[in-house]
């Protein structure tokens, strides 16, 4: 029996860690509250183990998913079994053998393991971009599944099916989701063919979607609207001071979010005043550090992140165990704090357009414009000349009538 300094008792196969895993809760900054709820979900694990007869040895992948069924059949205390990770980690780390991640039953989901991996190594896709592809074509897939879902039918696929399925499809995304989901979707028959599994390459077959590049207007945020998303921000907290951060980077420097979430803290160079930008397609870029960003990141470096963060990320969650914020959790920032001024829900790439029309009011040329956010091609520069007036201006003819 092991009574933890958080004073939940427990007994069973998990007594001799429970000690040092509420050792290990305290050194990742657990808060009384919430590490007391770990420990007594480490009770309840252990209760269970004894009753079934098992050691820690023996917690294999079914056993964790029937003690989740068995406690959520008993009441909400534990609704998945990400709940159960702080500990699960804190048990390989100490040599004990762990659940290993089971092949997806379905076979679509299987198919798109493959896949995935393919984009990985053929294509040198990043994981968050082959995560995006796995995500738009596995409606297509879904489709292929035989009555009982046991088995995918690909041999019988034909281009009426690809065009039947984008017929149906694409009409109720976005343009820019349709267009990606025949971009994912060519992709994914590419690879079927090389794997074998259709007789013949049907990416040809695949429609384009219809829409006129650079037929939009970037939709930035003026002066005033920038200024109160920044106040939102209540730099008296960790979460205000983290958040003000960046919302800086974003403004000024015109990153994206995945951008944000990668950055190190051995990518800021405060000497030269530079920063380390890790880009699309594995590109490293260097850029200038402004005063005023260099001032939010440093503020929230000495009075926001946690000191009990393990990692080398600038920016991590305020709650322990404090990981690395993710391109989801950027985002996240920049919704609410829309939200939170009335501004109505913000996707974090406004923030890059708000950037890229601020450098063109301040006199940067286009060229410039795209050297800083790191455009590889000048056509997606271009579109920001629509909303560059002064340069507009120049161009204009007098309207028929008027004086020049």
């Amino acid at each position: 029996m092991s009574i933890d300094p958080f004073r939940v008792r427990v007994q069973g196969p998990l007594a001799p860690f429970a000690a040092g895993f509420a050792g290990e809760l305290a050194r990742q900054g657990y808060t009384p509250l919430s590490a007391r709820e770990q420990m007594r979900l480490v009770a309840r694990l252990s209760r269970w183990l004894a009753l079934e007869g098992m050691d820690v040895e023996g917690l294999g992948a079914s056993e964790v998913d029937r003690f989740v069924r068995t406690r959520r059949a008993a009441g909400p205390q534990l609704r998945s079994i990400k709940a159960l990770q702080p500990l699960l980690a804190y048990l390989q780390s100490r040599g004990v053998v762990l659940p290993s991640p089971r092949a997806p039953d379905d076979p679509a989901d299987q198919l798109l393991e493959r896949y995935q991996r393919y984009l990985a190594i053929e294509r040198g896709l990043g994981k968050a971009t082959a995560d995006v592809y796995a995500r738009m074509v596995r409606p297509f897939l879904r489709h292929r599944l035989s009555s009982d879902g046991r088995a995918l039918d690909l041999a019988g696929l034909a281009a009426t099916d690809v065009v039947t399925f984008v017929v149906a499809r694409c009409p109720q995304l976005s343009r820019g989701a349709a267009s990606l989901t025949v971009t994912a979707l060519r992709s994914l028959l590419t690879f079927l063919h090389v794997e074998g599994l259709i007789a013949r390459s049907l990416a040809a077959g695949v429609p384009s979607v219809a829409g006129r590049r650079l037929a939009g207007l970037p939709k930035g945020l003026d002066c005033d609207q920038v200024q109160r998303l920044l106040t939102s921000c209540g730099r008296d907290t960790s979460n205000g001071c983290r958040d003000f951060a960046v919302l800086t980077m974003l403004v000024r420097l015109g990153l994206r979010a995945g951008e944000v979430a990668k950055l190190k803290l051995d990518d800021l160079d405060w000497r030269t005043g530079e920063i380390l930008v890790r880009g699309k397609g594995s590109c490293i870029e260097h850029l200038p550090l402004p005063g005023d960003v260099g001032e939010a990141v440093a503020a929230y470096l000495r009075h926001g992140r946690p000191r009990t963060a393990q990692g080398r990320t600038v920016f991590v969650r305020v709650r322990a165990p404090h990981d690395a914020l993710t391109s989801a959790g950027v985002s996240q920032i920049v919704a609410a704090a829309g939200c939170r001024t009335g501004l109505g829900r913000i996707h974090a790439h406004r923030l890059r357009h708000t950037a890229a029309s601020a450098m063109l009011r301040a006199g940067a040329s286009l060229p410039e414009v795209g050297q800083v956010l790191r455009h590889r091609r000048a056509l997606t520069t271009a579109i920001y000349a629509k909303v560059d007036r002064e340069a507009l201006r120049t161009i204009a003819r007098p309207w028929p009538g008027e004086v020049a």
